[in-house]
């Protein structure tokens, strides 16, 4: 894989995890919060747990159960959660994803 590739699918990834976030946003009136690598979900944009679970239940719908969002984040304890960012999980569900292919 070249980095081409992989700042390609990354780009992919965002794009997809961006819409999904905007969603989860609206209904707080924030759909229009720019979303980066390095957004972090609970400072910059301030999603609570059930926010994740919804956004758990959203990842699942677009890739199945080729990426694992619930045990992505079993393996973190609370600060590491706390400081997640946009570019951890895309990173993660790119690897995923070619893990599966």
């Amino acid at each position: 894989m070249s980095i081409e590739t992989t700042a390609t699918e990354a780009a992919t990834v965002l794009a997809a995890l961006a819409g999904m976030l905007r969603e989860l946003l609206e209904e707080y009136g924030l759909d229009d919060a720019e979303i980066t690598m390095e957004t972090t979900f609970h400072d910059d944009l301030e999603l609570e747990s059930v926010d994740l679970v919804a956004l758990s239940g959203q990842l699942r719908e677009h890739y199945g159960d080729r990426v694992n969002f619930a045990a992505f984040i079993a393996e973190r304890d609370l600060d590491e959660i706390i400081a997640l960012t946009v570019g951890e999980l895309v990173r993660y569900i790119v690897a995923s994803l070619r893990a599966t292919a």
